[in-house]
């Protein structure tokens, strides 16, 4: 069987190239949506829907189309059945169309392609059927009625109803899951965000006791309804209305208190929301919840004076990584559809990777900082972190964009793409140059896991059609050498961010904080050390503002250049999740990214034989994030290494 599917894969992929017969995005190339075609066309053969001995040309009877599209819906759990529209030997996509509108009982649309008279019988069938995305025109323009339909067509088809009919379930929901769910009727926004608070109640506050939510939104649930009333009236926002998200806990939210974790700021609600945070409701997003986080972002451990010790869902005697890592057990254990995290070392990208996780830190000045309770923003950024690369892109197209309360924002502009989403390309991988930093593979005995976990990786990279080059970065133990400057920056960003507090505010200085005793005793020596910096106007703080970013940057950019890069990779963290009560090392690859201001991303490689998760970091130059959501978006459907947590089932 193998062999014969092969050779189907193969005669199907020309056929459907040339006949362009699309169920993929109106937007998408020939090549792109032929290839989307052919995918769901094995789906349906691996799920014994289709015949891999029949040949992919020949032209299906109406008789047996009604026959496969029964069984697609009777083995994904559903009742439909279907009614031929015409007898004979073959069938048209426009019969096929009536055949799934009337099946399905799916809403009569109107339809936009120019071949489609609009007072046709089956007009209102395919606007029916291309509003739930399972039949779509061979371009923006046209959809081919009289085209007659193939056996690949068909079992194509045959998938599609297949997922269509298929009941919704919680665990591993994506933003197009929900969508798809609550368009067909089977959910509604008020239902979802109960059956979050239901598994943020079995799984947080009882049973396995992740302990990463530190406060859920009371009105969430009205929220949602309201969210519910509006798609009925007038349609939805976007992708993500009506999702629920969960944001860490130094993302100001004007219904909710902000507190970095710290018994100080335990009852600080601020009067606006963070920009980011204002984004994603004005999408229509839902703040379900507020998650644990290192307090004031200090370390990767994920402990706070208010919150505790949030546990990995994997291996809940192991760290989760941080300082996001409340958001990032929530988002792994499926508390929330999306999650947002900080990163000022490494503070997404290392919980994503403890929590087999997509997490991207964009470029500085692409997303607003204002809002963010700062650690250092000559290296702060807020970003999405997420169970798939789709939802991330999803996520960066809402939050991204000049905002003034941001200067830096305004770099941004002319940079932004129409939609990050369209970079979402299966074969992205293919012909792409990928510098592999083999300096930054661990060689010691603690680190050999991840290393072996991310050299596998590499060679995937290769397999999916990339050409991976050794590269050595030049000055790396220079640029190594500098420190994080949270250390200089943090007294006087905080103080700043507490006069803006205004009469809200619990306390006006980290000074008093210390005073008040009222945080993690474990941090109080470094509060006092950061507390005692005199000013910023200083020698050393500004050199390393200068020429540790210059030179980072510099070298980054000539290695890509001198090998004709499209994006460098490494291990995201040396070393996997620490036994809790034992010293955590994630290494030092993480820096290159907030030192030279490039975005990276993150993506699941793979587990340890411990079942401890390891990713594959792809950095790229400042605001090349669409390159590197198309190189991570192949990585990851090529290889699709992401596994739910079995503890929280």
């Amino acid at each position: 069987m193998p062999n014969l599917l092969s050779s189907w894969k193969k005669h199907s992929a020309a056929l459907l190239a040339g006949a362009l017969l699309l169920t993929g995005p109106l937007t998408a190339s020939t090549a792109a949506a032929a290839a989307v075609y052919q995918e769901e066309a094995t789906k349906a053969i691996e799920l014994k829907l289709g015949d891999a001995s029949i040949s992919p040309d020949k032209l299906i009877p109406a008789a047996e189309l009604k026959k496969l599209f029964d069984q697609s819906a009777k083995l994904a759990g559903g009742d439909a059945t279907f009614t031929a529209a015409v007898k004979g030997a073959t069938i048209t996509r426009k019969d096929a169309a009536v055949m799934i509108a009337k099946g399905l009982h799916l809403s009569p649309a109107a339809e936009p392609y120019k071949d489609v008279p609009d007072k046709a019988s089956y007009a209102s069938s395919v606007g029916a059927v291309m509003e739930a995305k399972l039949m779509l025109g061979v371009n923006q323009s046209q959809f081919a009625p009289n085209q007659s339909l193939t056996y690949a067509g068909a079992y194509a088809l045959a998938y599609r109803i297949y997922n269509y009919s298929m009941p919704f379930l919680l665990p591993e929901a994506t933003i197009a899951s929900i969508q798809q769910a609550v368009g067909q009727g089977k959910l509604t926004y008020k239902e979802l965000v109960q059956q979050y608070l239901d598994r943020i109640e079995k799984y947080d506050d009882q049973g396995i006791k992740l302990n990463a939510i530190l406060t859920i939104n009371p009105k969430a649930l009205e929220i949602a309804e309201e969210l519910d009333k509006e798609r009925a009236a007038s349609g939805i926002r976007g992708p993500l209305h009506g999702i629920p998200v969960i944001v860490k806990d130094n993302y100001d939210t004007n219904d909710m208190p902000t507190t970095a974790g710290c018994l100080c700021l335990k009852d600080s609600i601020p009067s606006e929301d963070a920009e980011q945070v204002a984004k994603l409701k004005a999408a229509g997003a839902i703040i379900l919840a507020k998650a644990n986080l290192h307090e004031f972002a200090f370390g990767i451990t994920t402990s706070s004076s208010l919150g505790g010790q949030t546990l990995n869902p994997y291996a809940l005697d192991h760290y989760p990584g941080g300082s996001s890592g409340g958001t990032g057990a929530a988002i792994a254990a499926n508390f929330g559809v999306i999650g947002m995290g900080t990163d000022t070392g490494g503070s997404i990208r290392i919980p994503s990777t403890y929590n087999s996780l997509v997490g991207i830190r964009p470029t500085i000045g692409l997303s607003s900082r204002d809002g963010i309770i700062p650690l250092a923003l000559s290296q702060d950024v807020g970003g999405p972190m997420t169970r798939t690369v789709t939802d991330a892109a999803i996520v960066l197209d809402a939050t991204v964009g000049y905002d003034p309360d941001d200067v830096a924002t305004a770099a941004s502009i002319s940079h932004i793409p129409s939609s990050y989403t369209s970079y979402l390309d299966a074969k992205g991988l293919k012909g792409a140059r990928i510098g592999v930093a083999t300096e930054l593979f661990g060689t010691t005995e603690a680190e050999q896991p991840t290393t072996e976990v991310v050299q596998a990786a590499v060679k995937d990279l290769a397999k999916l059609g990339a050409v991976t080059v050794d590269i050595t970065i030049p000055n790396l133990k220079e640029i190594m050498a500098y420190p994080s400057l949270s250390g200089y920056e943090f007294k006087f960003q905080l103080n700043e961010y507490l006069a803006e507090l205004g009469s809200k505010a619990p306390y006006h200085s980290l000074t008093e904080i210390i005073a008040s005793g009222q945080f993690d005793k474990s941090m109080e020596a470094s509060l006092k050390t950061r507390d005692a910096r005199q000013s910023l106007n200083t020698e050393d703080y500004k050199d390393i503002v200068l020429f540790r970013t210059k030179t980072t940057k510099d070298a980054l950019l000539k290695v890509m250049a001198d090998n004709r890069l499209d994006a460098i990779v490494y291990p995201s963290t040396t070393q996997t999740a620490a036994l809790i009560g034992e010293a955590q090392n994630a290494g030092g690859n993480n820096r290159l990214s907030p030192f030279s201001g490039f975005p990276a991303i993150t993506v699941p490689a793979g587990y340890t034989a411990e079942g401890l998760g390891a990713s594959i970091e792809f950095l790229g130059r400042d605001y090349s994030e669409p390159t590197l959501i198309k190189l991570a978006y192949s990585y990851e459907q090529g290889t699709k290494h992401r596994v739910a947590p079995v503890l929280a089932p």
